[in-house]
C-alpha cells in the first residue's frame, strides 16, 4: 500500500514539475508578413493584383525553423517591418493592415486601411478571429510587457491608437496625439514608457504609460535622417533607432543607428553608429548582447543606379553596457528589411523580399552565422516579429 502511495506521489510530483517546466519554456514562434501584390522590380513599385498577401507562423522549437501555418491576410509592405506583435503568453498576435489594394486615379493602387487583424495562436491551426478598427494607415505596433494593452502607430495621422487586451478580446480605448506622423512605437521593458518614431521630422517621441492612460510628454529626441524603426534593450537602458534615410529608400549614402540612453534623466541621445545604406529593420537580441540592423544596401534600386547592389545585408552590433559597436556584416538576399530573433536568442530570421524567402541564421554569443538553409515562401516577407 505504501509503495503504491509512493508511486502516486512520485507521479504527482513529476506532473507538477513538468507543468512548471512547460510554463516556463519561452515561446518559440516568429511571424512573417508576406506580400506579392506590391513588388519592387528594377527599383520601381509594381502592383500585381493577383499576387498573394499572407502571414507565415514559423515554429522554432525543433532542430530547425519550420513554417507551422500560412494564413491569407491583407498585409502590405508599406508598413514598417514591425506591423506585427505577439502577446507575451503567445495567445494572440496582432497584424496591422496598413494599406489595401484599391483604386488610385482610375488604376489599381494602394490606399490607407484602418484595420488590425487578431490571430488566435492557440488554435490548431492558428486562425484569424476578428479585426479592430483604428486610425488611418496603422503601421508599427507593440504589445505591452504585461500583455494587457497595445499601441499602434497611425502613420497617415498624428496619433497612436491605444488598445485594451483581455484574453483574446481586443478593443480600442483611446488615442494619443504625438504631433507628427508616427511610423513605429515600442514599450520599455517595465511598461511605464513608450517611444514612437516620427520619420518625417527626424524625431523620437517620449510617452508615459499608466495602465491604458498614455501621455505624450511633449519631449522629442533628435535622431538621424528618417527614423523608421526602433527597439529597446531587455534591461531597458538603451533604445536603438534605425535611421533609414532618403524617405525610406537606398540612395548610396551611409546611414546610422541612433543610441538613446533611457537611464539618463531626462533620456538623451549618446551616440550615432554608422552602419551603411538604408537600415530599415532593427532588432535587439533577447540576450541583450547584440542588435542587428537590416540594410536595403541598394538592392531596392534600379540596376543602373551607381549604388545598386543585388543583395542586401545585415550589420551585427555588439552591446556592452551603453557602448554599441559594429562587429560584422553578412550579405543575404534582395531587399533585407524584416528580421526577428527567436525568444531564446539562438536564431535570427531575416526576410529577403525579392527572393521570397527567409534566411536562417544561428546565434552563439555575439557570433552570427548564416546556415544557408533558407525558408521558401509564396510571397515576399516585408514584416517580421518575434516576442521576447
Amino acid at each position: 500500500m505504501k509503495r503504491n502511495i509512493g508511486k502516486v506521489l512520485l507521479g504527482f510530483l513529476f506532473g507538477v514539475l513538468w507543468l512548471m517546466f512547460t510554463l516556463q519554456v519561452p515561446a518559440q514562434v516568429i511571424i512573417s508578413g508576406n506580400d506579392s501584390k506590391a513588388q519592387i522590380q528594377n527599383g520601381k513599385l509594381v502592383i500585381v493584383p493577383e499576387g498573394e498577401q499572407n502571414i507565415s507562423i514559423i515554429d522554432l522549437k525543433g532542430p530547425a525553423p519550420v513554417v507551422k501555418a500560412t494564413l491569407p491576410m491583407t498585409n502590405s509592405i508599406f508598413g514598417p517591418p514591425t506591423n506585427i506583435a505577439i502577446a507575451p503568453d503567445e495567445s494572440i498576435a496582432l497584424v496591422a493592415e496598413a494599406m489595401k489594394l484599391g483604386e488610385v486615379e482610375g488604376k489599381p493602387g494602394f490606399v490607407p486601411s484602418n484595420l488590425i487583424h487578431i490571430v488566435d495562436l492557440q488554435a490548431d491551426p492558428p486562425k484569424e478571429i476578428g479585426t479592430v478598427t483604428v486610425g488611418k494607415q496603422p503601421s508599427g505596433l507593440s504589445i505591452s510587457p504585461k500583455g494587457d494593452m497595445a499601441l499602434v502607430a497611425n502613420r497617415a495621422e498624428t496619433t497612436l491608437s491605444i488598445l485594451s487586451i483581455r484574453g483574446k478580446e481586443v478593443s480600442v480605448v483611446g488615442t494619443v496625439d504625438v504631433g507628427d506622423n508616427p511610423t513605429h512605437v515600442v514599450f520599455t521593458p517595465d511598461g511605464k514608457r513608450a517611444l514612437a518614431t516620427k520619420a518625417l521630422k527626424n524625431l523620437v517621441a517620449l510617452l508615459t504609460v499608466e495602465g491604458t492612460n498614455v501621455t505624450y510628454t511633449k519631449r522629442d529626441l533628435p535622431s538621424g535622417i528618417y527614423p523608421y524603426n526602433i527597439d529597446v534593450t531587455p534591461d531597458g537602458k538603451l533604445a536603438l533607432v534605425a535611421n533609414t534615410g532618403a524617405m525610406g529608400r537606398s540612395d548610396g549614402n551611409v546611414d546610422t543607428i541612433t543610441i538613446i540612453d533611457l537611464e539618463a534623466d531626462p533620456p538623451r541621445v549618446i551616440d550615432q553608429v554608422v552602419v551603411g545604406d538604408a537600415p530599415e529593420g532593427i532588432a535587439v537580441s533577447p540576450t541583450g548582447k547584440i542588435a542587428v540592423a537590416a540594410l536595403l544596401n541598394g538592392s531596392d534600386a534600379p540596376s543602373d543606379a551607381f549604388f545598386y547592389n543585388k543583395r542586401g545585408r545585415i550589420v551585427v552590433l555588439g552591446i556592452e553596457g551603453k557602448k554599441v559597436t559594429r562587429l560584422e556584416d553578412i550579405e543575404l538576399g534582395g531587399v533585407t528589411e524584416a528580421l526577428a530573433f527567436s525568444p531564446d536568442g539562438k536564431w535570427l530570421l531575416v526576410g529577403n523580399l525579392l527572393d521570397k524567402d527567409i534566411s536562417v541564421l544561428k546565434v552563439e554569443g555575439t557570433k552570427v552565422t548564416d546556415t544557408k538553409a533558407n525558408i521558401a515562401l509564396t510571397a515576399g516577407p516585408g514584416a517580421m516579429r518575434g516576442k521576447r
